[in-house]
């Protein structure tokens, strides 16, 4: 899932470009009579698309086995196609860091608040603190059914943003917003924001590449990296959910490196808590067995989630049952998988009932090779289950391997004997068990959803405004190289 968010600089002005000592010392500083000059980047690091083929070079950048083709079309201007760094945004102010309150606009597919997945709850808690906060939010969404409020934001329901030419746009235009954040796959937002001149962020919580050879052709795997590399190079900066995704982001060159900025985790620890146990659901997760050893999976029930894996688990632990929470397209072969074993399938539950669902349970088991992060898998540790999960995508950051038998276990993915072999001491052995979901607890009463909403809007926000910024003196070298040309002012020092 992309999302892309701008930030209209008018509101919170970013910190001025810094010019490099080396650059200032060796080029005397000159007012020009249009004084373009002054809106410029630094003339160390100039981009730019003109190219001349007769002047095109290649070469190796220090310290990288990667290749950087560069070409010169004059003698004072260097154009380079793609960096995989860019200069970093100054420090902040204190006075940045605590900014006046912004115009925001999410747009936002799949619905926060209709979805069955991990990241309804991270954009409802974004939403809610950010309204926290005193900023101006407008939800514009894909799910028609959506209430007219939620915290105070104003929410919008349309079928399809695949351009923003749909219907309820002019009502997020007519909002005049200094942020605008798209959760889809689409071009809408990313059309918008250029069309308003404002920065873009965009955040990618859907391994789109990894879901394709689930659902239809592989073939499509490469066109689909074309796609998101175009989108998140045409951002200002992009946000991603674990530190994994952010290596495999960098590895793949989908942007510069330090344009891929990480969307700190966060759990509400309030919610999701070991006193939220409760015998009457444990009976009805048991299907009326509470004294059985109980395994518990919450959230989206699609085929890219490897829940199919978990029937030839079950096969090894007959003195198991199993609880499925949650709802989706798969659900109804898993129902056949699972027919005449000691399954339940509860379908989407919500508020106290998935409080006490986590809590009943004795482990939480999530065999997904695709989780870009995994938040049912931080709910489970704040309520207080030990955790047993696939060695993949963003679970690695949950359950480090210096954490592994700490706060939960990793198995390798696909394994089933190495699933099994982690299920079983902790189905058996009721005091390790507790011991590991006290620790599991602990570590997740570290994080929290406001200091992670906080960090996006004073910080990451004011890197896009700067890399915007800088963007923009960057498009207009050309222009002021000509106009230097054009008209010869006398040089001026100040």
């Amino acid at each position: 899932m992309s999302t892309p968010l701008s930030i209209n600089p008018d509101l919170s002005p970013p910190p001025p470009l810094s010019t490099s000592s080396s650059a200032s010392s060796s080029v005397p500083r000159t007012l020009f009579s249009l004084r373009i000059s002054n809106i410029c980047a630094p003339r160390a690091k100039p981009i730019c698309r003109i190219r001349s083929k007769s002047h095109s070079l290649l070469s190796e950048r220090p310290n990288s086995g990667r290749l950087k083709r560069s070409s010169i079309s004059a003698s004072d201007m260097t154009i380079t196609e793609f960096r995989d760094e860019e200069e970093d945004p100054p420090p902040l102010l204190e006075s940045e860091i605590s900014s006046k309150p912004r115009r925001i606009v999410l747009f936002v597919e799949p619905s926060p608040f209709a979805y069955v997945s991990g990241y309804k709850n991270r954009f409802q808690n974004f939403i809610r603190y950010l309204r926290e906060m005193g900023d101006e939010v407008m939800v514009v969404t894909t799910h028609e059914g959506v209430p007219q409020e939620f915290y105070g934001a104003k929410l919008i329901g349309s079928r399809s943003f695949p351009c923003p030419l749909y219907q309820k746009v002019p009502l997020s235009l007519a909002l005049s917003p200094r942020i605008i954040s798209e959760v889809a796959r689409y071009f809408g937002a990313l059309i918008i924001a250029k069309l308003l001149c404002v920065p873009l962020v965009m955040s990618y919580h859907t391994h789109v590449p990894v879901y394709i050879p689930r659902y239809t052709f592989s073939w499509l795997v490469k066109p689909m990296w074309l796609v998101i590399k175009f989108l998140h190079r045409a951002a200002d900066l992009t946000l991603v959910p674990s530190a994994a995704l952010r290596k495999e982001l960098e590895a793949a060159r989908v942007t510069a490196a330090n344009k891929i900025r990480l969307w700190n985790k966060g759990v509400d620890s309030e919610s999701f808590h070991p006193q939220y146990r409760c015998h009457e659901m444990r009976l009805r997760l048991s299907n009326g067995e509470p004294e059985k050893p109980l395994i518990v999976h919450v959230g989206r029930l699609g085929v890219e989630k490897s829940l199919d894996l978990l029937k030839r688990v079950m096969d090894q632990l007959p003195e198991a049952r199993i609880a499925f929470i949650g709802d989706g397209p798969y659900r109804g072969d898993l129902e056949n998988l699972f027919s005449g074993m000691p399954a339940v399938f509860t379908g989407m539950l919500g508020g106290e009932e998935l409080s006490q669902a986590y809590a009943s349970g004795d482990v939480f088991v999530m065999p997904s090779e695709s989780e870009t992060l995994g938040l049912v898998v931080l709910e489970a540790m704040s309520s207080g289950l030990p955790v047993v999960a696939a060695r993949a995508g963003g679970l690695i950051d949950i359950i480090p391997e210096d954490q592994e038998g700490k706060t939960g276990f990793c198995f390798i993915p696909g394994d089933i004997d190495d699933c099994v072999s982690k299920l079983k001491p902790l189905l058996h052995n009721r005091e390790l068990r507790e011991t590991i979901g006290k620790s599991a607890r602990e570590e997740m009463e570290k994080y929290d959803w406001r200091a992670a909403t906080k960090t996006i809007r004073n910080e990451q926000y004011n890197a896009a405004i700067w890399f915007w910024r800088k963007k923009r003196a960057q498009l207009l070298r050309p222009f002021q190289w000509l106009f230097r040309r054009a008209f010869q002012a006398p040089e001026v020092n100040y």
